[in-house]
């Protein structure tokens, strides 16, 4: 099937299982981040910004530098995501206990409030994801998408 521009519909075509691998995924991964973006508006949350909470809930205490690898942003869109963040009061600042020109980072209260009602809203996304899809695949699903990541060998900010 085809819209009204000629383009064929998301499963058909080279969109559908004859599609290249890499472009599929990207396709997923695009449809999830608009799913997130539209759930987390009114909360004034971007995906960027709740990857963000979420990984500084995992490893409190962390860099900038840190924070961009593991939220798989650049340095410089991290800084601005940081001083909304900072802004809006989600997260601290400190000095480092050792390296004092180190500033880590952590959730405030109001961080870790957002950040739940952000979570409630994602994962309520990630388990239509999965709905009619057995544990073990998912579980496969999983595997396939960190060893890919692994083959990359490398991070965004070395692109």
């Amino acid at each position: 099937m085809e819209n009204s521009t000629g383009a064929p519909e998301i499963g058909q075509g080279k969109r559908g299982e004859d599609g290249h691998i890499g472009y599929l995924l990207q396709q997923a991964a695009g449809v999830f981040r608009l799913r997130m973006a539209r759930a987390l508006a009114d909360l004034d949350v971007t995906p960027p910004q709740f990857a963000v909470l979420t990984m500084l809930s995992a490893y409190p205490g962390l860099s900038n530098a840190e924070l961009a690898r593991l939220a798989l942003l650049t340095p410089q869109t991290l800084s601005v995501i940081v001083a909304n963040l900072l802004r809006s009061s989600a997260v601290v600042r400190h000095a480092h206990p050792v390296h004092g020109r180190i500033l880590n980072l952590e959730l405030s209260d109001a961080g870790r409030q957002l950040l739940a009602r952000c979570r409630d809203r994602v994962h309520a996304i990630e388990a239509e994801l999965v709905a009619e899809t057995p544990p073990d695949d998912i579980g496969a699903v999983r595997r396939w998408l960190v060893r890919v990541a692994r083959q990359g060998g490398g991070t965004l900010e070395e692109g």
